[in-house]
């Protein structure tokens, strides 16, 4: 049954609006809880763990490539990286006792050739080393040097080639003092692989890392390189190409990558010439009584992200605040669970976006949970997860339609209690909620529950201040609107508001977000146009 509705408190009622023809028969864009779609598995844009990176070595090796050129390869890639960054001076080379080792020797060899100074020191003995790092260490003809932090000495530069992503326990010992002094005195630093001492698979730290001020990594980044604290100590990271096949990420099928637009742009939702409002979904927001900032930033920013209608449900003791100031979203007063849900029975509203400023309590549980009773989709941020802090799994058995959650930190360790690193912990909730979990952060990462995980790294500094959240709760929402899937619409929405902050600078606050979103969409659909979109060219908010 429809709630009574006073005129003087309504701005609209989508009863009184005009229709398409043929409304009886009209649908909203058709959203499946599908996320078996998958990404390009050659995409440049895939992240590696060192597991993973050994067996595409090892598959290129197998498929006849020769493993001493594959090292060739690295450590001329890593003397060009160098030679490209800095001015000749004086450079000391660290090389450790495995293969990233083995990459340096040929570094090492490469730059003196060029007539640089070269230092070379060994951690460990020479005739332990074994394989391709043996007979790297062959091929050099220069001295090789006690390692100790003396080696350092008149160092202009210093290439770390100590250990790779691989490490598996924390550095220690000679090692560890290395680390530290050259951490100490702020040498200009290439690290190899990875900055020694930091875990690929995850960006943590195993005991000690001297910040690098360039990576040379291979083939792939890697998720260490993207996570912090990692993203932090690798500088500017440069992938090299040195001949492993693209093939062998079939093999692989690695289930981890950077967000850009190369993984979403082909789905994403531009508006058609034929196209109308109906078409392009509708989104219905819950509005709070305490805090109404929230929840108006979500219903512009959805409005900007491109949904056909936004309709804003506002506690009738501050209906007027929202309708006074929301020009583009049609408000609506509620007074009880009763009402909520009555608009909630429109079909055509086809997502709900609930949390930014809902409240903390029972009221939004039940909200909520009436929500999800629809088996529509819906975006849950805030105030609606924290709701169920003391019984998450109400809202995990609750999710049976497409479901997007978007905590930061705190709120996610309300509601998930998740061991291992955050893009397993993150992975682990997408799994147990049976839903898409953004875990928000200067490096967000994106789960579904089938294991996909995306890490977005375009979030600038300046995104950390209050109300930017809300501001992607409405872009995810307005994707989901117009009929992207739950992960794919997450994907880009991130991606969107870093971008749409990127093109702000510094000084922005979150109302500014979505008016800066036309721009990066202008760019990104132009991108979509040009005839050559088997690469999508590098983005730039220029």
């Amino acid at each position: 049954m429809r709630p009574h509705l006073n005129p003087d408190r309504e701005t609209a009622d989508l009863a009184q609006l005009p229709q398409p023809t043929g409304v009886e028969n009209f649908r909203p864009p058709i959203l499946e809880h599908n996320v078996s779609r998958r990404v390009s598995s050659n995409s440049k844009l895939v992240l590696l763990t060192p597991a993973e990176m050994d067996s595409a070595d090892n598959l290129t090796v197998s498929r006849g490539a020769n493993e001493s050129e594959l090292m060739e390869s690295a450590g001329r890639a890593v003397s060009v990286a160098v030679g490209t960054r800095w001015l000749m001076r004086p450079v000391t080379v660290l090389c450790g006792p495995g293969n990233n080792g083995g990459d340096g020797f040929v570094a090492a060899r490469h730059l003196a050739d060029a007539g640089w100074p070269v230092k070379l020191a060994l951690l460990g003995l020479r005739d332990k080393l074994a394989d391709e790092a043996a007979r790297a260490a062959c091929l050099w003809s220069g001295p090789i040097e006690p390692f100790t932090p003396n080696c350092l000495d008149g160092a202009g530069i210093v290439v770390d080639a100590i250990f790779g992503s691989g490490l598996s326990r924390p550095v220690a010992g000679p090692a560890r003092e290395m680390l530290e002094a050259l951490k100490t005195r702020r040498i200009p630093t290439c690290a190899i692989d990875v900055p020694s001492g930091l875990d690929g698979a995850n960006g943590n730290v195993l005991g000690a890392v001297a910040p690098a001020d360039l990576t040379v990594t291979f083939f792939r980044k890697k998720p260490g390189h993207l996570l912090f604290p990692g993203r932090g100590l690798c500088g500017d990271v440069v992938v090299a190409d040195i001949g492993i096949q693209t093939a062998v990420l079939d093999v692989i099928n690695a289930r981890t990558w950077e967000n850009g637009p190369e993984i979403w742009l082909d789905v994403y939702p531009w508006p058609e010439p034929e196209s109308y409002k109906y078409e392009r979904g509708q989104v219905l927001i819950l509005g709070g009584e305490a805090i109404t900032g929230a929840s108006r930033m979500t219903a512009a920013a959805a409005a900007r992200a491109g949904a056909g209608m936004v309709t804003l449900a506002a506690p009738a003791k501050v209906w007027s605040i929202y309708a006074a100031s929301l020009l583009d979203t049609i408000v609506r007063s509620f007074d009880s669970l009763a009402e909520f849900e009555a608009l909630l029975a429109d079909v055509r509203r086809n997502v709900f976006a609930i949390g930014p400023g809902a409240g903390v309590g029972p009221s939004t549980r039940q909200y909520v949970l009436s929500a999800l009773a629809t088996k529509r989709a819906i975006v849950l941020d805030a105030d609606a997860l924290t709701s169920f802090a003391e019984a998450p799994e109400d809202l995990f058995e609750a999710i049976r339609g497409p479901c997007v959650l978007t905590p930061h930190a705190g709120e996610f360790m309300r509601l998930f209690h998740c061991e291992g690193d955050k893009l397993q912990r993150t992975r682990s909730a997408a799994n147990q909620c049976n839903a898409v979990v953004l875990l928000k952060g200067p490096d967000t990462v994106i789960a579904a529950p089938d294991g996909r995980a995306i890490i977005n790294s375009n979030a600038p500094a300046q995104l950390a201040t209050g109300g930017s959240g809300d501001v992607l709760t409405g872009f995810v929402a307005a994707l989901l609107a117009q009929g992207m899937e739950p992960f794919e619409a997450a994907a880009a929405a991130a991606w969107l508001h870093g971008a749409a902050a990127e093109a702000l600078g510094l000084g922005l606050v979150a109302k500014d977000l979505p008016d800066a979103l036309p721009r990066v969409l202008q760019k990104l659909k132009a991108l979509f146009d040009a005839k050559d979109r088997t690469v999508v060219r590098p983005f730039s908010c220029a």
